[in-house]
């Protein structure tokens, strides 16, 4: 098992001999109990394996539970010996959620477990993290003490069947009874309504009663941003895959652009259903309903604008969202997936970005103002001939989600070296990047120049010819020689002159490093002489 945003493991020496490392394992319970919770697995090592005869003392068990607590505030945890099939034995560490306050070290240190990792809260983000904490709560909380006879029967048996009838629910689900299905989806607790259960099949009565029941706003503009139209749901009388099906059927999604793909024409829709139906459930499962504020869908000539109450998860960033996931309202997620109104955890903004750029689209803009989160999609198609590199691709190879979307980018920005590319994906490693690009390559797709970071990436040029690739032309991936006699014939007009000053006249589109390792070559070769030290440097003619 992986380790992720529940689960960890460490070797028993952090808990043994005179190097046992007990602050990091109470830092790791701080994280735990700041996030959901989780657990520990102690005397696993890295390769996910226990070792051969390990056996396990009572004593160690009861050191833990009583070590911890005293290195850390706010934490509840238990340790409990387990035995795996080889009959070697480990320690489990069930660390609990800490609903109620911020859990610390003595010392005063926040942490919070994001993905698979442990990282420190400061300052600002401590409020941050306090509200994530009561989002969390709201949606167990018994709503008004209101009876399972309280609800709306009509969206009740809705939900119902339509668990029944979901391909993504198990057959020991549907077999459950009404209550039991309620209860297993947390819309009830001991035949009380929470309120996760009044927004999915309350009366509007008691939706509106609540804090904060969703409420969304579509407005149309012209080309000179003037309202056109306008329509609001705020009367709180459809639950939330009501109000998504509503959205999903306003006509100005059925506008597209006609193009020519060889002897036929395709339809690319300004805003793909799917996208819509993504970014729209996104805003509904991922807000903050503790706090007020409407879901605006603003539909402008040429782009989209979703407005969403509440900024992104604590460790989600606008740069890292399609790499890492961090649900806000886990059970109104596990909801909406389960009824198929949405992908799994993590994968959203995947779907998104695989389908902008499969339409030679601009990826997803995402934006955090003061108090919302607000996602933009361009209408604009950047490039027809990228739009049908992508479709031929896709036909004859089958591409895989993540190789869609690097190709995309990297077709859409002609050649791409290795350090932006993983920026633009938030990777964290070339190990990482290699799971996105390896097929491409493999199958002569794109192809690469360079070594390590300098290492650049661009779609096979034969393949570019075989499909009449009619992009823009740059000298981003100059030959050498060619580089060579542009800085030749630079300094031969200019020179002496500072680097700055030579990659502005011969193409900025070039790498500043690989204009300074050319010359770097040039002066090795007694073709370049350098004036001055380091920003001061300037570069002419040997001769």
């Amino acid at each position: 098992m992986e380790e992720n945003s529940h689960f960890d493991r460490k070797s028993l020496k952090i808990v043994q001999g005179n190097n046992a490392q007990w602050k990091e394992l109470a830092k790791d319970c701080v994280c735990f109990a700041n996030s959901k919770g989780g657990s520990i697995l102690i005397g696993i090592e890295d390769n996910g394996e226990c070792p051969k005869g390990q056996k396990i003392k009572d004593s160690l068990i009861d050191k833990i539970n009583k070590t911890i607590p005293q290195l850390t505030v706010g934490v509840a945890i238990n340790a409990s010996k387990k035995v795996n099939e080889n009959n070697d034995e480990y320690i489990e560490l069930k660390v609990f959620r800490s609903s109620k306050v911020l859990a610390s070290t003595t010392k005063g240190q926040y942490f919070a477990r994001i993905a698979d990792e442990c990282k420190p809260i400061y300052g600002d983000q401590l409020p941050r993290l306090l509200a994530e904490k009561d989002a969390f709560n709201w949606e167990l909380v018994v709503h008004r003490n209101l009876n399972i006879e309280d609800t709306d029967l009509t969206k009740l048996k809705t939900f119902v069947e339509d668990i029944r009838s979901s391909k993504r629910v198990s057959s020991f689900i549907k077999e459950k009874s009404d209550e039991e299905i309620l209860e297993y989806y947390f819309l009830t607790e001991n035949g009380k309504l929470t309120n996760l259960g009044v927004l999915w099949i309350g009366k509007r009565i008691d939706r509106a009663k609540m804090h904060y029941a969703p409420t969304i706003q579509f407005i149309k503009y012209d080309e000179k941003e003037n309202k056109v139209f306008k329509k609001v749901w705020d009367d709180y009388s459809l639950n939330p895959k009501e109000l998504l099906t509503e959205i999903i059927q306003l006509p100005d999604w059925k506008e597209s652009l006609e193009i020519s793909d060889g002897l036929f024409r395709r339809n690319i829709p300004n805003y793909d259903i799917d996208v819509i139906r993504e970014l729209v459930a996104n805003a509904l499962v991922h807000r903050v309903y503790t706090m007020r504020g409407e879901i605006f869908i603003n539909l402008f000539h040429n782009k989209l604008e979703i407005h969403s109450p509440g900024l992104l998860p604590l460790g989600i960033t606008p740069a890292n969202i399609i790499s890492k996931s961090e649900s806000r309202n886990a059970h109104l997620a596990k909801i909406f997936y389960d009824l198929q109104l949405m992908e799994r955890e993590g994968s959203g903004y995947d779907k998104v970005y695989e389908i902008q750029l499969f339409n030679g689209k601009k990826e997803p803009i995402v934006e955090e103002d003061d108090d919302r989160l607000i996602v933009t999609i361009k209408k604009e198609i950047l490039s027809k001939e990228v739009l049908k590199l992508m479709s031929r691709v896709n036909e004859e190879r089958g591409l895989k989600q993540k190789e869609i979307i690097a190709l995309g980018i990297i077709a859409q920005s002609n050649s791409i070296s290795s350090i932006d590319l993983a920026n633009k994906l938030a990777l964290r490693s070339d190990d990482v990047l290699k799971n996105w690009i390896d097929g491409l390559l493999h199958n002569d797709i794109i192809q690469s120049k360079g070594k390590t970071k300098a290492t650049e990436y661009f779609v096979n040029p034969l393949l570019l010819k075989q499909i009449d690739f009619k992009g823009k032309t740059n000298l981003k991936r100059i030959e050498k020689h060619r580089l060579k006699e542009l800085i030749h014939e630079d300094l031969k007009i200019y020179g002496p002159c500072a680097i700055s000053n030579i990659h502005e006249r011969i193409g900025e589109e070039i790498n500043k490093k690989r204009i300074k390792r050319t010359l770097d070559e040039m002066i090795k070769e007694n073709e370049v002489i350098p004036i001055g030290e380091k920003k001061g440097r300037k570069y002419d003619l040997a001769n």
